[in-house]
């Protein structure tokens, strides 16, 4: 199982399957064509069908400037697609085709190439379920952070640090920022309003919730207005682990050390479910990509506030069982409805998982590994309508 720096991808909004796998594949094949004075792509499935919300044909040719370039959207494919996000690149050189490559993005940032092995990141973890990781915990009493300091080095936490930063910094940008976000919808940044209008007669919990949405909100928009955020796991989920670790850091007055640890065990989580399910909304649904954020969130929590292994893996678990079916139905194929408010609403889950898992872990009956199996099942099931093709749901019925 690989890093769980693979989690956490540092980059621009707003979308790390559609934008930022994409262009990713669009730099290696410029890069491997320098003889072309032209190239093609053609995006398929939900690339093609939501890929101008989401700004794909832009992140595209913006890496093959200057050579001259065409984006194609191609909404009904003629063949099998091997995944959900495939695209096909040509190179052209005098109008005469010299190269070819077929790419999936397969959610998070990451790509595979057709016919290539599967790029070379060494595991960094031999285990790769939960059951196994806390078995090993277990048996020599140290905690999951330390599980994670002998796999991944010390250095992780000057990765981590980055990444806690860059969190940091977009949720002061979001609340510093007002106005309508792009794409023409119309949608009104929603982050600094949540923040500066307390209740008049705001009870401890009504702040909480205010606060904990305001910085989720205030991530989720600087992603929409493509700004630069952190993938956890991915683009479009990606308010709800800095949400939660913002509010509690500043409320309980945890160190910076405090939440590095906190985001390597809601790292590690995210991790597992990348390696034994997806984080792709077009794979599986919203489930994979809100629901694998609320149970990093959870189990992050759960780390920060000192619990003990059975109680992170309860609190990640309800955190991601209660997301089982959610659609990814985003209006316009743009990361804003119902995409921003979802966030702020795990954000809120999340503490509730952790606040169950605090009483009740010792009657559970569902593992984590389980509740990871049984979503990418129900993923693989949903209608393709339902998974971020812009088909179904909200993105069908809006007017």
């Amino acid at each position: 199982m690989h890093s769980i720096r693979e989690i956490y991808k540092i980059g621009k909004g707003p979308s790390s399957s559609h934008t930022m796998g994409p262009a990713r594949a669009a730099g290696i094949f410029k890069e491997e064509h320098p003889e072309a004075d032209s190239f093609r792509v053609i995006l398929y499935g939900s690339l093609a069908k939501t890929g101008k919300g989401h700004g794909t044909d832009v992140a595209i040719l913006q890496m093959l400037e200057p050579v001259q370039s065409e984006v194609v959207f191609q909404l009904e494919a003629d063949f099998p697609l091997p995944h959900e996000n495939t695209m096909d690149l040509f190179a052209f050189s005098e109008e005469k085709q010299t190269g070819f490559m077929r790419v999936m993005s397969v959610g998070g940032g990451d790509i595979r190439i057709e016919g290539r092995p599967t790029e070379a990141e060494a595991d960094v973890y031999p285990e790769t379920t939960f059951a196994e990781i806390a078995a090993i915990c277990k048996h020599r009493n140290i905690r999951l952070t330390q599980y994670i300091e002998e796999k991944e080095g010390k250095e992780i936490y000057d990765t981590l640090f980055q990444v806690w930063n860059t969190m940091q910094r977009a949720i002061s940008d979001g609340l510093s920022t007002s106005g309508v976000l792009p794409g023409g919808l119309g949608v009104q940044r929603k982050a600094q309003q949540l923040f500066q209008n307390r209740h008049i007669d705001e009870s401890e919990a009504t702040r909480e919730n205010r606060l904990v949405c305001a910085y989720a909100f205030a991530v989720s928009e600087q992603n929409a207005d493509n700004g630069t955020i952190v993938t956890a796991p991915t683009c479009g989920a990606c308010s709800v682990v800095p949400a939660v670790l913002k509010y509690f850091q500043e409320t309980r007055h945890f160190t910076d050390e405090d939440i590095l640890r906190a985001l390597a065990v809601g790292g590690l989580i995210g991790t597992l479910v990348k390696e034994n399910a997806s984080i792709s909304g077009a794979e599986c649904g919203c489930q994979a990509e809100i629901g694998t954020a609320c149970s990093m969130a959870a189990a992050a929590l759960g780390e920060l506030f000192g619990m003990g292994i059975d109680q992170i893996e309860y609190a990640a678990e309800v955190a991601l069982e209660h997301h089982l079916g959610l659609t990814c139905d985003p209006i316009c194929g743009l990361v804003q409805i119902p995409c921003i408010e979802r966030n702020a609403v795990a954000a809120m889950r999340a503490i509730n998982a952790l606040r169950i898992a605090n009483f009740l872990t010792d009657s559970r009956k569902i593992s984590f590994d389980l509740v990871v199996k049984t979503m990418y099942e129900t993923g693989k099931d949903l209608s393709f309508r339902y998974r971020e093709t812009a088909e179904g749901g909200l993105a069908k019925l809006y007017r």
